[in-house]
């Protein structure tokens, strides 16, 4: 690129005279969060944007920043638009601009800073938060880096272009957003249904930082909870001596000393462990040595806890979390916001969505197709949430290149994300987005992080390769069979959608899975999901998702409107029916099991029976035999064994039981596709409308539980189906809550 020709020399002289002729404020989208209005140029994301590894000596170059749109081709801008305020992307109403930028067309960054104070062994460093997608460097017209990958923080060392007084940095940003193989997430160009506005270029803190020649570049910091030790690896350019000091509060309670490149273990004593009820962190001060000099020095921070998959006393898999089974639960994060899209406002703001989750009495949440700042993590290492990191979806198994580039691109997620005791499980594909190689993935990830479960598929193509098995279940909530080596658990469930006035993307149209007019009748539902959760965490069930954290665009699914300002159901009567969800597992006892796991023999017929077929007394021995489920292959969830086609069928069988649990919850475990109609002893208990993906519990009244009698009972079901799948298996499971 030539950036100093005649046009360049003008562009350059016109610098300060673009910098007064356009005013800067926040564009007029379609909602805003209260956050918006404090923003400004001189105050925009002042926080240091490394929690995980701070130094005192650091400018922020946030603020405005001269910007144009231009095609793709051009070496340079001809002109500038106007004024963009970074480190908001340019779709999004903070930057001011609020405008696309085609796959045909790059996005222009200029902004001139003065030289720092440094000496003559020093090195400057130039730090990015993210930049989507692909991105080229220059200062004062020589080209000092770039870089591809639209989540990954990454820094260049600028040392060598910098000049006394002022210097010109240039940025040039290159995105196809769904025109392209790369991770994106929801990310598109024409918004619609789950997918949301496209979000280009600078969307994370720009930074600069004076380094020693010698510098710490990252660390690594593996906790080790069952020798309550903590290995600490740090990195640099040149090997050199390292000591690390590990504080509680101001107090230094461990240190020791080693090489850079090495893993150094330090033992603490009594450690205080990090779990969502107590997110306990520990310091660190870890500074390089040379000649008996401290030449670079960062602080930074750990927890110590431990996660993985095992078998509890009942041989069944569960997620243990330092060495205790805990059940994980927790809303699907986009991290969208209306105002910033992928950038919050503020600070205060990103933090505001993780306090809240908390509040909604959550210990967990899956952050969808997307990674964040590392203010983000830090907040829920300090808040104590624990976080399900998916990597950003894309189209990665289009070709070899891009799977080149969805590994490459994995890579940094991990690397950027390690240290983070809030991430307790990686995500590599969700719904099969991109989905490729699936086994070689997961084996990849488990060699290069063996300290976290891997969820290998978030719904649809399992592979059965990773540590857990995760489903999705609409409105559900539903689960897969317990396995031997897989834990099981609930990746997506819910989206009951509700609009508010006043606080929608847009007025008219609006999207959920299932929609309620009053917070009432919404709080309702979501408690009824929650209830029926408990029977499937006896059966096995370690850990769900719900659907969502907050309406997203035309989505409705959000604990919370898109603007954060209203929370859609009664905050408390929700935050018990959560809590309640961590109790001990209970006891679940199958009385009439389904044909799930195993094929059950039923009685059963396609030809309407007599009006009393239902009663204990009826003579069904000229019906059919079969083992259930009953339906159609392909339709969702269905463990078919018996084909059913036609428009009813009608099923019966006995069962014994020695006595009643008093103090039991009778349930039916149930997968009807559509209405279903369910009988004990000729008395009938559960009516079920429309159908479900997957089986579920359903809690059933003491009316229900009164019509169990001890020695044989008879369980009769009517299934009515009128288009697309068909299908009906049905169970009886009685839960017990231990004491």
């Amino acid at each position: 690129m030539k950036l100093y020709t005649k046009t360049g020399m003008l562009v350059m002289v016109g610098f300060y005279v673009i910098h007064t002729a356009f005013a800067w404020d926040i564009a007029d989208g379609p909602l805003k969060t209260r956050w918006a209005k404090d923003v400004t140029p001189e105050n925009a994301w002042r926080e240091y944007p490394r929690p995980q590894m701070t130094r005192e000596a650091w400018v922020n170059l946030n603020g405005l920043w001269d910007y144009s749109i231009c095609p793709k081709e051009e070496e340079q801008p001809p002109q500038w638009d106007g004024k963009i305020l970074v480190p908001f992307a340019v779709e999004s109403a903070l930057s001011g601009v609020m405008k696309a930028v085609r796959p045909d067309q790059r996005l222009w960054y200029r902004r001139a800073f003065p030289s720092p104070a440094m000496t003559e062994s020093d090195r400057l460093l130039l730090h990015f938060g993210a930049v989507d997608w692909q991105c080229v460097v220059w200062l004062n017209g020589q080209r000092v880096g770039e870089h591809s990958g639209g989540y990954d923080p990454f820094t260049f060392d600028i040392t060598d272009a910098l000049q006394s007084g002022e210097n010109e940095l240039l940025v040039a940003v290159w995105d196809p957003t769904d025109a392209g193989f790369q991770p994106r997430g929801k990310q598109v160009r024409e918004p619609k249904g789950i997918w949301y506005t496209a979000v280009t270029g600078i969307w994370q803190t720009v930074w600069l930082e004076t380094v020693p020649a010698n510098y710490i570049k990252s660390l690594k910091i593996v906790p080790d909870v069952d020798h309550s030790a903590v290995k600490i690896t740090v990195n640099t350019p040149e090997q050199t001596s390292v000591d690390v000091s590990v504080l509680d509060g101001n107090e230094i309670v461990a240190q020791s000393k080693g090489r850079t490149a090495q893993s150094i273990e330090i033992k603490i004593n009594s450690a205080k462990l990090w779990s969502p009820d107590s997110p306990y962190l520990y310091d660190l001060k870890i500074s390089l040595i040379h000649d008996g000099q401290r030449v670079d020095t960062v602080h930074s921070y750990f927890g110590m806890r431990k996660i993985e998959v095992r078998k509890d006393e009942k041989g069944i898999n569960r997620l243990f979390l330092n060495n205790q089974v805990l059940f994980q639960y927790g809303p699907l994060d986009q991290g969208w916001w209306p105002d910033g899209l992928y950038t919050a406002a503020s600070d205060e703001a990103l933090q505001y969505d993780i306090a809240m989750t908390k509040q909604f009495g959550m210990n967990m949440a899956r952050k969808h197709v997307k990674y964040e700042s590392a203010r983000w993590y830090y907040w829920c290492d300090k808040l104590g949430l624990m976080i399900w990191q998916d990597m950003p979806s894309g189209d990665a198994g289009r070709n070899d290149e891009s799977k080149a580039n969805y590994r490459r691109e994995l890579k940094a997620m991990i690397d950027a994300l390690h240290p983070f005791p809030s991430i307790v499980m990686w995500v590599p594909f969700n719904e099969g987005w991109g989905q490729h190689d699936t086994g070689d993935v997961v084996a990849w990830i488990q060699e290069y992080d063996p300290t976290r479960p891997v969820n290998e598929a978030s719904g649809w193509h399992d592979r059965k390769t990773s540590d857990v098995s995760d489903m999705h279940s609409y409105p559900g909530p539903g689960m897969r069979p317990v396995e031997e080596k897989r834990v099981s658990v609930l990746g997506e469930f819910g989206g009951l959608g509700m609009p508010v006035a006043g606080h929608t993307w847009q007025a008219e149209k609006n999207w959920g899975y299932v929609s309620y007019k009053t917070a009432a009748e919404l709080t309702h539902a979501y408690v009824e999901l929650l209830t029926q959760m408990r029977p499937l965490i006896g059966m096995g069930l370690s850990a769900a998702v719900y659907t969502q954290t907050s309406d997203v665009e035309i989505e409705v699914n959000g604990l919370m409107t898109y603007d954060r300002e209203i929370v859609k159901m009664n905050l408390e009567t929700i935050a018990a029916a959560a809590k309640k969800l961590y109790l001990p597992p209970p006891i679940v006892k199958a009385l009439v099991p389904t044909s799930q796991s195993a094929a059950q023999t039923w009685r059963y017929t396609t030809n309407r029976p007599a009006d009393d077929w239902f009663q204990s007394e009826f003579n069904d021995q000229s019906w059919q035999t079969g083992p259930g489920g009953f339906g159609t292959e392909g339709t969702p969830g269905a463990v078919v064994k018996t084909k059913w086609d036609t428009s009813d069928i009608w099923l019966r069988r006995t069962f014994d039981l020695v006595s009643i649990p008093s103090d039991g919850i009778l349930s039916v475990s149930i997968h009807h596709d559509e209405d279903a109609k369910v009988y004990i002893n000729g008395r009938p208990v559960k009516t079920f409308k429309g159908y479900v993906s997957s089986y579920r519990a359903i809690p059933l009244n003491k009316e229900a539980l009164s019509a169990l009698k001890v020695g044989q009972n008879t369980f009769a079901v009517h299934c009515r189906q009128t288009t697309g799948g068909q299908y009906i298996d049905v169970g009886l499971v009685m839960m017990v809550e231990k004491e």
